[in-house]
């Protein structure tokens, strides 16, 4: 089985003019993304890897490759802190 980046199903999302926005809906908290975080998360959900998704992010904005990687491990840590990722193996059903 293959793990992906998945939100938690309690985690709503809101498309924003710059972004997105997610809402723990178990607390009310949320968190506002830019641009750049959104398409980070974007291309995990869909299935993509961080090494992927970094190499997204360089050919798309051209930074560093190891910022890029360092920018997506961050990110992703993030998530998990704040209990926002689904830690359930992907089955590959689809879920949004």
């Amino acid at each position: 089985m293959t793990r992906r980046a998945r939100l938690h199903p309690h985690v709503t999302t809101v498309a924003t003019d710059d972004g997105l926005v997610l809402l723990d809906e178990r607390g009310g908290r949320y968190w506002q993304l830019n641009a750049t975080a959104a398409a980070i998360l974007e291309h995990l959900a869909r299935g993509s890897d961080p090494r992927t998704t970094a190499e997204h992010l360089v050919s798309r904005y051209g930074i560093g490759r190891e910022q890029a990687e360092s920018d997506v491990d961050t990110f992703l840590e993030r998530l998990r802190s704040a209990g926002l990722l689904d830690s359930a193996p992907d089955d590959g059903r689809t879920t949004g």
